[in-house]
């Protein structure tokens, strides 16, 4: 492949962990599959790394010398931000739930085969847009709420701004596009990921739980219904701008 050309058409991905033989793995076997790969052991060198590159997805280990990946994850969570995968160890889950809290768009448990994380950074460059012309800039209103696709925020009736993280936006989107109609739960567990595996079901339902608590603290409709064993549901009518 010409080296412009990979500059220009291949995704670019930043790999943030300490431990070199593993990040060396990683990083080997994303630039075999076509991804222009950087690399970094704390947090100061992916800072760098971010300033002078168009990364899409970051890799980020938790568990950095000085600044760990959580603190990371949060100053690089956000509107224009990479798409952020989370490392975890073996057994920690205040640590997954830490990361999405703060704006990761996944996580995975260490050690992870190449393979599992090549197909995950994949479906992680699917749900993002391939470049600012693909930007969206809907509005969105429903129950006196204003969903900014742009801005990813929602605005309550009484004029509060509710930030949502990437995943929880993904979700809001799905279900005001199909307003008072069943969203399949497996949809939203494909939206997220790309694929229905327990773990992932397992976090669309946190990241639904959250989104429900966000909004019904705004009001005393019940706007997001749940059908067990089916999916979710928007209760209202929704005006698209």
């Amino acid at each position: 492949m010409n080296p412009l050309a990979a500059t220009m058409l291949v995704p670019e991905i930043l790999l943030v962990e300490d431990d070199v033989e593993l990040r060396r793995e990683m990083a080997t076997y994303l630039r075999d599959n076509d991804h222009l790969v950087h690399e970094a052991g704390d947090a100061a060198s992916a800072r760098r790394i971010m300033a002078e590159r168009a990364i899409q997805v970051a890799v980020l280990d938790i568990n950095l010398p000085g600044e760990d990946g959580l603190s990371l994850c949060r100053s690089l969570a956000g509107d224009g931000g990479p798409a952020i995968l989370m490392l975890t160890a073996l057994g920690d889950p205040i640590d997954r739930i830490l990361g999405l809290e703060l704006g990761a768009d996944d996580y995975v448990v260490k050690p992870i085969m190449p393979r599992e994380l090549l197909a995950r950074v994949k479906a992680m460059l699917r749900r993002r847009p391939a470049g600012p012309a693909a930007r969206k800039t809907n509005i969105y209103r429903f129950a006196d709420f204003r969903l900014d696709l742009a801005a990813r925020h929602l605005r309550a009736p009484n004029g509060a701004v509710l930030l949502l993280t990437r995943s929880e936006l993904a979700i809001l989107a799905a279900l005001l596009e199909r307003d008072r109609q069943v969203v399949p739960r497996d949809e939203l567990i494909a939206l997220l990921r790309g694929d229905e595996t327990e773990e992932v079901g397992r976090a669309v339902d946190l990241h639904i739980s959250r989104l429900r608590r966000k909004i019904q603290d705004q009001t005393d409709r019940e706007l997001i219904r749940t059908y067990r064993g089916v999916g979710y549901m928007l209760d209202a009518k929704v005006i698209a701008e």
